[in-house]
């Protein structure tokens, strides 16, 4: 299939003309643009982790904190940016912090709703990690709700995942979300 050529037809059917000057080349950069965006559904959590998992005798709190997130919303197509906070609790084995930012843009980059994003990363950091729990917030704005619908551009959403100790442990889910409280 010809993304260049179906965006070509999008762009026409919005009333524009494909051959202008400042168009000529759209089509091919927003099917360039489109594959980039969507580039999760070509990775996989073996080749993202990229055997960066260790054994350790660390059992304290992991945190990463502050991610940067990017991604599309299924129902419209258009972005959601914010940020992730991920933490997990040590069991034997722990991973390279930036293979934690990895695992959230391999999801982020398929189209989304940021309730699964959230599942999705915390099952694979616990998939990836053996760990004894795993919690995961994201905040996020969502262009759907900001450019169109109800256009409140100061609304965020915020989702979480916990999982093992997160879930079961009051007092661990509590430490988790007060340090990501915590400005840097």
């Amino acid at each position: 299939m010809d993304t260049a050529k179906l965006y070509e037809q999008l762009i026409h059917s919005a009333g524009e003309n494909t051959q202008r000057d400042g168009l000529l080349k759209t089509p091919e950069r927003a099917a360039a643009a489109f594959r980039f965006l969507t580039q999760g559904y070509t990775q996989s959590l073996d080749d993202v982790l990229n055997d960066a998992v260790f054994d350790s005798d660390n059992d304290e709190m992991v945190i990463v904190k502050d991610i940067e997130l990017y991604s599309m919303c299924e129902h419209h197509l258009l972005p959601f940016v914010g940020k992730v906070h991920v933490a997990y609790l040590p069991q034997g084995k722990v991973i390279g912090l930036s293979k934690i930012a990895r695992i959230s843009d391999m999801y982020a980059r398929r189209l989304q709703i940021q309730e699964q994003l959230t599942k999705q990363i915390a099952e694979a950091v616990m998939t990836a990690t053996g760990a004894a729990g795993v919690g995961v917030v994201i905040e996020a704005q969502h262009f759907c709700m900001m450019m169109r619908g109800v256009q409140k551009q100061n609304s965020w959403t915020i989702t979480s995942m916990m999982l093992g100790a997160f879930r079961d442990h009051d007092r661990t889910r509590k430490e988790f979300l007060q340090l990501i409280a915590k400005s840097n």
